[in-house]
């Protein structure tokens, strides 16, 4: 070797360790294993080795929700890759950044059993891809795609093929900056037309997005000013919260009360919320209404709902400049939340402790008692199901990143890897997932004992109905017999008991105390099974 010149696998590895990395998580193979080695042994990293591919993904995406960093994952090539194709889209739905550093098969054998045409697999997943060129370019390569998550808000899979990795290159350090310096409100027509809307509504509303998280004093700042309740889309859920006039989340997750306010609200003010079917009801909760968006994204604008009129703007300089306007034209408050009822606004509909059939827990009570003894400075993760909704609307958050929602693509499955991953981007701090049991199945089974080799403080709620519930429910609405989507599972309580992990059956009112109990005396990781009546799960909030 000649002198200064390394291998570019280790190369690689510190380049990595260039952008502040000090986790990874992943799956080694062929294109990637020497990488990883000389990440942990010759970097320092921290390397979290996942049971599939797919896995180390989402695993990333959750750390990089929770952290507020770039995620970080490696897997080989061929199999390795496609076994990432729903994780990808998932984060690429989410508009979460993240680095796949993903092996490839010899540029000089293109006849190998594992190759396929990496780029287009990572095309159709909504991911971004980038080539490592050369062995000469791979520095610059790895700075590229850490650059690209930053500012395109996706994953970025990098591209690495296997025969570069013994090829010898002196190390030169590459990081770009990002130039990510919040946009200012532009002057004219728009911002006029907008304030004109703000200053003549009767009854605003204020809704925050995923896209307004880090304004939360600027937007209570100026719904004080106006005397407009709060409200948030899900990816914001925790945003207002401890406010007086906070009404929790906008839409199809409402309070009938809260509904109901929404209707008679005349003028919405959105930051950051792309305002999908799910959180305007279909465009219902819209009408009669005169819609201002704001985000820094103008691809969002106008993409499910044309707003009234619309600001490309940060949204915390854009509410700061709102109410400097406002006090500038002595515009008077609207007086719109002295007519609010918050506690009404905020409770939604209980149910009673034995309202379900033998041997089966009632799952709105049960979801009321584990709101109030599940850790307080918890970590929420949901998976996908039918019974989701309600867990989205009883159980609490302190904040938006300390909710982690799988639902991007639709898919079940993708829960307790981000729950992983959300433990080891807080590790002191216990996590908390709900998911259902043909998710589980589907994907926590081979994961579980990850968390318990990880000593991980994750409590693992399995809302076990034996089906999958929303095929079940579109059987029985048709009056058809549901019994294809219905499963004789084995206990997950034993399952996660062999596992390592500490299960609990809950079939009754009475055994949910006992549930309690090992929460609040966990040592290892806890999973409940809740075993719920499949014709008397509460549908989905859609």
């Amino acid at each position: 070797m000649t002198e200064n010149a390394i291998y570019v696998y280790q190369s690689i590895a510190r380049a990595v360790c260039d952008h502040d990395v000090g986790t990874m998580f992943g799956l080694m193979g062929d294109a990637n294993l020497f990488m990883i080695d000389h990440y942990v042994r010759g970097c320092g990293g921290r390397f979290v080795p996942a049971a599939h591919e797919g896995s180390s993904v989402l695993m990333a995406l959750a750390y990089a929700h929770v952290a507020g960093r770039v995620g970080v994952a490696s897997v080989t090539h061929g199999p390795a890759l496609t076994n990432c194709v729903t994780a990808l889209t998932e984060g690429a739905r989410g508009s979460i950044p993240m680095v796949l550093l993903a092996g490839d098969t010899p540029v000089v054998n293109p006849h190998h059993l594992q190759s396929i045409d990496q780029r287009e697999l990572v095309k159709a997943t909504g991911a971004g891809f980038e080539q490592m060129r050369s062995p000469e370019t791979a520095t610059r390569d790895v700075a590229r795609a850490f650059y690209r998550a930053r500012v395109e808000r996706r994953p970025i899979v990098l591209n690495m093929p296997a025969d570069f990795m013994w090829c010898e290159q002196a190390h030169e350090r590459a990081v770009f900056e990002v130039f990510d310096a919040p946009g200012y409100v532009p002057e004219g027509d728009a911002l006029d037309r907008a304030i004109g809307m703000i200053a003549s509504a009767k009854r605003p509303l204020i809704l925050a997005g995923g896209g307004a998280c880090g304004a939360r004093d600027q937007l209570i700042r100026l719904a004080d000013r106006l005397e407009a309740p709060l409200a948030t889309t899900l990816k914001a859920k925790g945003l207002f919260g401890g406010h007086p006039y906070n009404m929790d989340i906008f839409g199809t997750l409402s309070t009938p009360a809260a509904y109901d306010l929404i209707a008679r609200a005349d003028c919405l003010i959105c930051f950051g919320a792309g305002l999908h079917d799910f959180t305007t009801d279909r465009g219902k909760l819209l009408k009669g209404k005169r819609i201002v968006q704001i985000d820094m994204d103008a691809r969002a604008i106008g993409k499910n709902i044309h707003p009234d009129a619309a600001l490309v703007a940060d949204a915390g300089l854009t509410a700061d400049n709102f109410v400097h306007w406002l006090d500038e034209a002595e515009v008077p408050p609207s007086g719109f939340t002295h007519e609010l009822d918050i506690p009404s606004l905020t409770t939604h509909p209980r149910d009673q402790r034995g309202k379900t059939s033998v041997g089966y827990v009632n799952y709105i009570w049960a979801l009321e008692e584990l709101e109030k003894a599940l850790p307080k400075n918890r970590v929420l993760v949901t998976d996908g199901g039918r019974f989701m909704t309600e867990v989205w609307c009883r159980i609490s958050v302190s904040d938006p990143r300390s909710f982690v929602v799988t639902a991007n693509f639709g898919s079940i499955g993708l829960g307790l890897q981000e729950a992983i991953g959300a433990s080891v981007a807080a590790p002191d701090r216990p996590v908390v997932l709900f998911t259902g049991d043909g998710g589980f199945m589907m994907s926590g089974v081979n994961e579980f004992n990850t968390a318990v080799r990880l000593g991980q403080d994750l409590i693992v709620i399995v809302c076990n109905d034996s089906a999958y519930g929303a095929e079940h429910i579109q059987f029985r609405d048709r009056k058809m017999d549901p019994g294809l989507t219905q499963f004789n599972w084995p206990s997950f309580a034993e399952v996660a008991t062999a596992l390592g992990g500490h299960g609990i059956a809950v079939s009754s009112a009475d055994e949910l105390g006992g549930a309690l109990d090992a929460i609040r005396n966990r040592n290892r990781p806890v999973l409940i099974e809740l075993r719920l009546d499949p014709n008397d799960v509460p549908r989905m909030r859609i």
